[in-house]
């Protein structure tokens, strides 16, 4: 018997034949192991919610996927959408890697992700504002001190500094992964300067285009309103001093960062000008943007530059990406940095281990979404197992990101592991150590017809008057073979995301 699907596509939900009858080029020696896959159940079935997607690759000959494949390309080459990959000795700029078969999410599996990811960043926010004021959390010993001290991301000059509407953490990337069970669980939080917002937008428009029959038969939940609701929350975070309409600006650390064809993107997107630290300066701790009429006033920052880089006075003296005198104009109160300095001390993988006690001491709830089990390297017990089992474990710099700092046990050299090992008998606090995980697998169009890469998924979430959350997310793809790697810096890619309606 059949049913309609959220799209109005009628399909049935039996199994399907055998994968091998069909044509699709590449399909035939498509993988099935434990690891969960997005589309497929097994070799013969297909995920009901995948139905529509399938059979409409089915009836598409391969000329013509690998047509539209080409369409999607031209359009990421024309706009400029890029990703700079450092180290590579062919070049650093690139054309951000994008395979053209979306994620499909349910709309009850979203609706779990939502209501986890408000829980957990409402109480990050609250975590921030404890440990920079009263720090009632580390005198219950809920979080040891030395965890939150020695973190290099924790600012002693945020102490009693009050932010606007206490919030500290305005955008927001959690990366999600899906395990062997089919359970979402966080994998990190980006609580500094989350990146790859733009591509999961540019995305969005490039499939519409592609498949637009599909695309509204679907019923697809819209994103298309991230940016003007990322404005409106910054708006909201303005300095109350009857000013009128407040000015915005995006500061960014120049053409040179891997991510700034996203700063431009966004900037213009929302009608903000799009400065550097030379085109604002800093009098009577107000800030000012230089313009062609003069001097203006500025009243919100979304920063795009990291704490240590954004006042040469209060941070690193050698930095010329800021503005001098920045820090003292904003603990004037004279004006808003989204987000806030600091909040990179909760975004550290070791404090990462004690969200969910965070949760429960703040919300009284249990996490709805779990985190990874994580293995803290300056406890002595867990340091050794980790020493003992290098070849099996992920580990992590706790401050780095990128994929950057990272060893991945089953694909390394012995060399390597040597090399980790010495690195965290000489300071276990920089690092933190995880299993290493099934991470699910959707289908991709590789030059091999179309095969399974690990994915993850990066929600984008918006704190002010309240939490926004757009339906869906950058789809992040490990697009090397067998490779866990899905960051865009060491040549992952990725897809677009529905959410589908109810």
């Amino acid at each position: 018997m059949g049913k309609t699907s959220p799209g109005g596509i009628y399909f049935t939900a039996m199994a399907v034949p055998e994968i091998q009858e069909f044509g699709i080029s590449g399909l035939q020696s498509y993988q099935f192991d434990e690891i969960y896959d997005e589309m497929f159940e097994g070799p013969s079935q297909v995920r009901e919610h995948y139905r529509p997607l399938f059979e409409t690759l089915m009836a598409l000959p391969a000329e013509e996927i690998r047509r539209r494949k080409h369409s999607a390309d031209v359009s990421f080459l024309n706009q400029g959408i890029t990703f700079t990959v450092y180290g590579r000795r062919e070049g650093t700029e690139r054309i951000f890697p994008y395979d053209l078969l979306p994620r499909i999410v349910t709309n009850a599996e979203w609706s779990r992700i939502e209501q986890g990811l408000t829980q957990r960043i409402t109480a990050l926010n609250l975590f921030l504002k404890d440990i920079y004021h009263d720090g009632k959390i580390l005198a219950d010993g809920v979080v040891p001190r030395e965890v939150v001290y020695s973190c290099k991301q924790f600012r002693r000059q945020m102490r009693g500094l009050q932010v606007p509407r206490d919030v500290y953490v305005t955008v927001i990337g959690s990366d999600l992964i899906r395990l062997p069970s089919g359970e979402f669980v966080v994998l990190e939080d980006n609580l500094r300067v989350p990146s790859g917002v733009s591509y999961m937008l540019n995305n969005r428009r490039v499939m519409k285009r592609i498949f637009p029959q599909l695309f509204r038969r679907y019923g697809v939940r819209p994103i298309e309103n991230y940016t003007q609701a990322l404005l409106g929350t910054l708006r909201s975070l303005a300095p109350s001093q009857g000013r009128g309409e407040p000015t915005i600006v995006l500061l960014t650390p120049g053409v040179y960062n891997s991510a700034y064809f996203e700063h431009a993107y966004l900037a213009r997107q929302m009608g903000i000008e799009l400065v550097e630290g030379r085109d604002l300066l800093t009098h009577d701790n107000k800030v000012y943007m230089r313009t062609t009429t003069g001097l203006r006033r500025v009243d919100v920052i979304y920063r795009r530059v990291d704490d240590d880089f954004i006042d040469p006075l209060a941070f690193r003296p050698d930095s010329g990406l800021g503005v001098a005198g920045l820090f003292n104009a904003y603990r004037a109160g004279n004006v808003t940095l989204a987000n806030a300095v600091g909040t990179g001390v909760a975004d550290d993988k070791a404090l990462y281990a004690y969200v969910p006690k965070i949760i429960k001491y703040y919300l009284g709830s249990d996490p709805i979404l779990n985190n990874v089990e994580t293995y803290l390297l300056t406890d002595e017990a867990q340091r050794n197992h980790v020493l003992a089992n290098l070849d099996k474990l992920v580990v992590k710099a706790v401050g780095e990101s990128g994929g950057y700092g990272m060893l991945i046990g089953p694909a390394s050299t012995a060399e390597e592991r040597e090399e980790f090992r010495a690195r965290i008998v000489a300071d276990p606090r920089n690092y933190i150590a995880q299993p290493t995980l099934g991470l699910s697998r959707a289908p991709c169009l590789t030059d091999e017809g179309i095969q399974p890469r690990h994915v993850d998924l990066r929600p984008y979430i918006l704190f002010g008057e309240k939490v926004t959350i757009v339906p869906g997310g950058l789809t992040r793809v490990a697009l090397r073979k067998g490779s866990l790697v899905v960051n865009s810096s060491q040549g992952g890619g990725s897809k677009d995301t529905w959410v589908l309606n109810s």
